[in-house]
């Protein structure tokens, strides 16, 4: 085999090893990649009993507390959806912040009548 034949094979071997490294890793990273729906999605999402997250901001004057739980909305400026979280809020937690909330949707939220979805907020 000649010296630009063989200098050739190794690279060739060398890119598609690479290659191969750079499927295995986004492969690996899309099982473990965090996905959240903005309240326009979810305006048109149907209520299931699986766990989604919305992201958005909390809307300025939304925020009313019932007893353990707090109530909030939360808009992408277009939609907005009434979450309603059970616990202790984030030290970071501010009316006009971003937030992305987790939990399941209720039927009333999917219909975009901004029915509370329940939810345990992230930040």
């Amino acid at each position: 085999m000649k010296r630009k034949h063989r200098r050739l094979s190794v690279l060739l071997l060398a890119a598609l090893a690479a290659g191969t490294a750079a499927a295995l890793v986004l492969t690996a990273f899309e099982d473990n990649l965090v996905y959240f729906r903005s309240p326009s999605e979810i305006a048109a999402w149907e209520a299931s009993d699986e766990r989604m997250r919305m992201g958005g901001l909390v809307k300025t004057g939304s925020l009313l507390r019932q007893g353990a739980s707090v109530a909030f909305r939360v808009t992408d400026l277009k939609n907005e959806v009434e979450v309603i979280y059970e616990g202790i809020l984030p030290d970071l937690f501010r009316e006009g912040q971003g937030v992305v909330v987790e939990g399941r949707l209720r039927a009333a939220a999917a219909a975009g009548r901004g029915g509370p979805g329940r939810g345990r907020g992230r930040r």
